[in-house]
């Protein structure tokens, strides 16, 4: 499902189509976003598909669209510390987003119902350790996923600040999924084709609120032993207790993020370029609305009436007119540099910067940085 907004030709570009169409609306949220790019999480094959704002099926593999992760992210209202279950937890994209805002203490759990597609989900959680800059510039709470079906866990065992379903539930199931929720505590769900946040009030007490239209596969129900009973899924433990040098490791990164100029800088988009699809997607906006096969609700805003043509006309010509400045402006830019050497600065992980220039053994750097490659 998806095609609520227009396709970016980038990881960051689609970021910026969802805030204008309000589906990113806090800071948290979109940094995260923008720390991970969507087309990691794809096939090689099918990285082309990455930054349209479709849903992503491959086997078992599968990606809600952009516009849902969004929804879904804003209405958990996540916080550091916090407890965090995902149900359906595929490729791992929702939970290591999620990670980057729990920070080191929080706790991360995923329940997946195939056992390859785990697999999957951690081969792309160890290549964002490994490789992605953005690693360095958060406090990461790392998932962890085990593999069952999610209608099996052990209720009276666990209970989490935040759980989010990411499968069709009916009402039936409905109560159960509360049961996993602590007092006070946010449950975000696809109940009955609409996107549902449940609050937890009290021990018997909820607010319920409707978010959007959706269209899930449902969940699929437990396969029964020959006894009759079923499978216990076994939760990662909630609080396991950290060694003395993985809380060192902690605080000694933190305190290096936070030394010399502040914490460290977040990556930012060039406007340049943003202003370069300012008509590309105007006149988007005047096209039909796209969707795949799954049914969705957007939220469109209706523009003013074109009770006068003569009018209309000439807001045409003058985005015509500004258009046309801006594309004169360009090349005349391109003209002027003709010949120059273009000089791009690679951007610097500070972290890691200062970290390799403590007076420690190598070993112990390596450490530090989690044996990241460069």
């Amino acid at each position: 499902m998806g095609g609520a907004v227009s396709a970016g030709e980038d990881n960051d570009e689609l970021i910026d189509n969802l805030k204008e169409a309000q589906y990113i609306r806090s800071d948290l949220v979109e940094h995260a976003f923008r720390a991970i790019d969507r087309a990691d999480y794809y096939l090689e094959e099918f990285r082309d598909s990455a930054y349209k704002d479709l849903a992503w099926r491959h086997g078992n593999i599968h990606l809600s669209a952009p516009c849902i992760y969004s929804e879904v992210m804003e209405a958990l209202d996540l916080q550091p510390g916090l407890s965090f279950l995902n149900l359906g937890s595929g490729t791992g994209y929702l939970s290591t987003m999620v990670g980057l805002i729990l920070g080191p203490f929080g706790v991360n759990h995923g329940v997946e119902l195939h056992e390859d597609v785990m697999e999957y989900a951690y081969q792309k959680l160890d290549f964002f350790i490994k490789t992605n800059d953005s690693f360095d510039r958060f406090e990461f709470c790392e998932p962890s996923f085990v593999v069952g079906n999610c209608l099996e866990i052990v209720l009276e065992s666990r209970q989490y600040d935040r759980v989010y379903c990411g499968a069709g539930v009916q009402r039936e199931h409905e109560d159960y999924m509360k049961k996993l929720l602590k007092i006070g505590g946010i449950l975000v769900l696809p109940l009955e084709e609409k996107l549902t946040k449940i609050t937890r009030t009290g021990y018997n007490t909820w607010e319920t609120r409707k978010i959007i239209a959706v269209s899930f596969a449902p969940l699929v129900l437990p396969k029964h032993r020959e006894n009759g009973k079923p499978r216990a899924v076994s939760l990662p433990a909630m609080f396991e207790v950290r060694s003395l040098q993985d809380l060192a490791r902690i605080s000694i990164r933190h305190i290096l993020k936070k030394s010399g100029s502040g914490s460290l800088p977040l990556p930012r988009r060039n406007g340049l370029k943003r202003r370069n699809h300012l008509k590309l997607r105007r006149e988007h906006r005047d096209t039909p609305l796209l969707t795949n096969s799954y049914l969705f609700m957007s939220r469109l805003i209706p523009g003013p009436m074109d009770n006068n043509n003569n009018q209309s006309s000439t807001d045409n010509e003058d985005e015509d007119e500004d258009c046309r400045r801006v594309c004169e402006q360009l090349e005349e830019n391109e003209r002027r540099n003709e010949g120059s050497v273009l000089v791009i600065e690679t951007p610097v992980n500070l972290l890691r910067e200062r970290i390799l220039s403590l007076p420690l053994p190598e070993p112990l750097k390596m450490y530090l940085l989690y044996y990241r490659e460069k």
